[in-house]
C-alpha cells in the first residue's frame, strides 16, 4: 500500500504518531486496483482509468525547454571561466567542487549528444 501510495493510486492520512490510515473509500479503491491487476491491466492503465494523472507522464516540452535554460546557463559560465587568465580559472575553480566541475562537464556532454 505504500507503494501506491507514493505513486499516487491512493491516499492516506496521517494519524498523531505518523502512522498512515486509510479511508473507505481508499480501501474500496485497493479492491479495485487489485481487481484490474488480476485483469491484466498495468497500474498507469489503471491511474487512466481512476482519473489520475500518472507520475511517469512528464511534459516534454517543459523538459527540453528547462535543458536550453540549463545548457544557457553552462555555457555562459564557462565563457566567463575561459575568459579569465590561468592563475584567475586556477582561483574560480576553487570554488566549485569536483562535483559542480564534473557535472557541468557532463551536462554539456549529456545536451549536445
Amino acid at each position: 500500500m505504500d507503494y501506491y501510495t507514493n505513486i499516487g493510486l491512493l491516499e492516506a492520512e496521517r494519524s498523531a504518531s505518523n502512522y498512515r490510515y486509510y479511508a473507505p473509500a481508499m480501501i474500496e479503491r485497493l479492491h479495485f486496483i487489485e481487481q484490474r491487476k488480476q485483469q491484466g491491466l498495468s497500474l498507469v492503465d489503471i491511474q487512466h482509468e481512476l482519473n489520475i494523472t500518472p507520475h511517469e507522464e512528464i511534459d516534454v516540452q517543459m523538459l527540453r525547454v528547462k535543458m536550453q535554460n540549463l545548457e544557457q546557463d553552462v555555457t555562459f559560465i564557462l565563457e566567463q571561466i575561459n575568459k579569465q587568465d590561468n592563475k584567475d580559472i586556477e582561483k574560480i575553480k576553487k570554488n566549485f567542487s569536483p562535483e559542480s566541475i564534473a557535472l557541468m562537464q557532463s551536462l554539456l556532454l549529456l545536451i549536445h549528444n
